[in-house]
């Protein structure tokens, strides 16, 4: 449960006279638009209103996700200012030296703890446990998402008391704004000296949305009070049931064919390829996971069909202009925005994306032999290559370029014909013959071969680094023969492909199996 004990003046030490307690300091950590200036306002009202000197200083971040702004306050009560002095008060936060911090997201609350501004014998933290992803995050090769579970172990543990909720959450369900949210927290937790009603008339006073305001703060209040540190979730792997008759017929079909232990995959993967092109498309998928299938054993627990269901999934709903036009042009990706604007029903909102297809995407899109006989010609791909060089800003939601996407996403019934689709179904049929070389005589090695499969992802540039470093990898497999830790080797090459998107880890990882002599020349 949180604390709801008011923060006390610290003993008395020799240096320090008994009749001077110290400031209360804050800091708050806020990403861009989330209206951390409001709610540090809020805090210097709260505190003038009701007799105290207050400092509020602010440090922005770099821009947007990739840097929150810091906004540092110390509060000090008039009435104990020796001789109605004011006191001189820090512009900065100290390490061990902060009573509350307050993160709008549970990334900064992990950030505020390595910076040393949590600490266990004084700091209240109150954190949000949702995630707004960093672009590194995003951009990784592979799953660079941070580990929410450890956060939120390692705040616990640092934290002398921690407050820990889903204040995005708790905002969509008020209405409001997160900063209101993190307003109410504070004033649920006890930290500072002032009844509810304070807190109140700051929001009140500043007269801006007071109604949004107050029920964001009401919701944040109550959440602060009930708070207790998240246990981590379990992932259910139910498998989902289908609604369409060929979403039962191809249900059946898994629970037929598959091993169990493979079945949730696989289920997903077929939901996933049927909205993607069709259920000709998911029986094609159920027959090459079959043919795996056939080569696995309970003895391995049936990993190597788990994983290759995971990873074909994704890889035969590769990312084309086709799937591009047809995911924007939803109607719910549009109910979606709204509702991360909070428009009204009856507002009027424009969606602008930055669209840059390359000429190389746009002939993957086209007829095989089109496509082909325009990229195999220098000529052509001369005098076409400088009208993609620039991105657009496309404005989905007009009536010209929502058309034009649209009936671009309605060539998914043709997508059997594009070139990119030849190449895509050749990459994989070369990938899944080898796990089925390996499998009979090498059943780690062939596992290991699946997972490569973490390496394509993406579209443009960065489906491009995927492909290169999957086929460096394995790309090692014959020089390999009869290497006692064969699967061990590749795992280490993937995961050096993995960490960093220039590709020097891996460069380095397999000029270090060269000069160790564990590659065959």
């Amino acid at each position: 449960m949180s604390d709801t004990t008011a923060l006390t003046p610290a003993a008395p030490s020799a240096e320090t006279p008994a009749t001077t307690p110290r400031p209360i300091t804050l800091a708050l950590l806020a990403l861009g638009g989330q209206g951390g200036g409001v709610l540090a306002d809020w805090i210097v009202d709260l505190a003038t209103d009701n007799g105290y000197f207050v400092q509020s200083t602010s440090v922005p971040g770099v821009a947007q996700r990739t840097g929150a702004t810091v906004y540092y306050l110390e509060l000090f009560p008039e009435a104990a200012a020796p001789e109605s002095r004011e006191p001189v008060l820090a512009m900065m936060p100290v390490p061990g030296n902060v009573d509350v911090v307050i993160a709008s997201e549970l990334m900064e609350g992990g950030r505020a703890v390595l910076r040393g501004l949590v600490s266990p014998a004084r700091t209240l933290l109150i954190t949000s446990t949702h995630r707004v992803y960093a672009v590194s995050e995003k951009a990784a090769m592979g799953n660079g998402l941070g580990n929410a579970d450890k956060i939120i172990e390692a705040a616990a543990k640092k934290a002398r008391q921690l407050v820990a909720f889903d204040m995005e959450a708790a905002t969509d369900r008020s209405g409001s704004v997160i900063s209101s949210v993190m307003f109410g927290a504070l004033a649920g937790s006890g930290a500072l000296p002032f009844p509810r009603e304070a807190f109140e008339h700051a929001i009140r006073k500043a007269g801006v949305a007071v109604a949004s305001n107050l029920k964001g703060f009401a919701a944040g209040f109550t959440e602060a009070q009930t708070a207790c540190v998240p246990q981590p979730a379990t992932p259910d792997e139910t498998p989902a049931q289908p609604s369409s008759a060929a979403g039962r017929r191809l249900y059946d079909r898994v629970m037929a064919e598959l091993p169990a232990p493979a079945r949730y995959f696989a289920v997903e993967g077929v939901r996933k390829l049927m909205d993607y092109q069709d259920a000709a498309y998911a029986d094609l998928y159920l027959d090459r996971l079959k043919a795996v299938a056939a080569l696995d054993s309970a003895e391995q627990d049936w990993a190597l069909t788990r994983e290759t269901a995971r990873g074909l999934a994704l890889w035969m709903a590769y990312e084309d202009t086709i799937r591009v036009a047809d995911l924007k042009t939803r109607d719910s990706r549009f109910a979606r925005v709204r509702q991360e604007v909070k428009a009204a029903a009856d507002q009027i909102i424009d969606v602008t994306e930055f669209m840059h297809p390359r000429l190389v995407e746009v002939c993957e899109t086209l007829p095989a032999a089109w496509g082909r006989r325009i990229l195999n010609s220098p000529s052509l791909v001369n005098w076409l290559e400088p009208y993609f060089r620039a991105g657009r800003h496309v404005t989905t939601s007009r009536t010209g370029w929502f058309v034009m996407l649209w009936l671009l996403g309605r060539l998914r019934r043709f997508r059997r014909a594009t070139l990119r689709y030849e190449l895509e179904q050749g990459r994989i049929t070369a990938w899944l013959d080898l796990i089925a070389t390996h499998a009979p005589r090498d059943p780690a090695l062939a596992l290991e071969i699946a997972r490569c499969q973490r390496l394509v992802k993406g579209y443009s540039d960065t489906h491009e680094r995927g492909l290169r470093n999957f086929g460096l990898v394995l790309g090692v497999l014959d020089r390999l023969a009869g290497h006692a830790d064969a699967a061990g080797i590749v795992a280490r090459l993937r995961e050096a492909a993995l960490a960093d998107e220039d590709g020097r880890a891996l460069a380095d990882a397999l000029a270090t199996l060269e000069q160790a002599g564990a590659l065959a020349a």
